[in-house]
């Protein structure tokens, strides 16, 4: 797995994985939408720490900056 996340993605992933257990924990968010957003955080959680994201590969999208030789 090449990494292909970047900074600012990892950090709009992590944010956003925030916000959405926040909401749940405030009861916005309740049954299958909680359970949904719940599993959402999860998934926005894991590819930002593991910097790998399948469907960036499917698509081709490559956020990480590009290293120089």
């Amino acid at each position: 797995m090449k990494a292909n996340i970047g900074s600012t993605d990892k950090l709009i992933r992590l944010g956003l994985a925030i916000v959405l257990i926040v909401l749940f924990y405030l009861e916005t968010l309740t049954g299958i939408l909680g359970i949904i957003a719940l599993v959402v955080a999860l998934i926005l959680t894991i590819t930002s720490l593991i910097n790998f994201c399948p469907l960036y590969s499917l698509f081709k999208i490559n956020t990480a900056k590009k290293k120089q030789k």
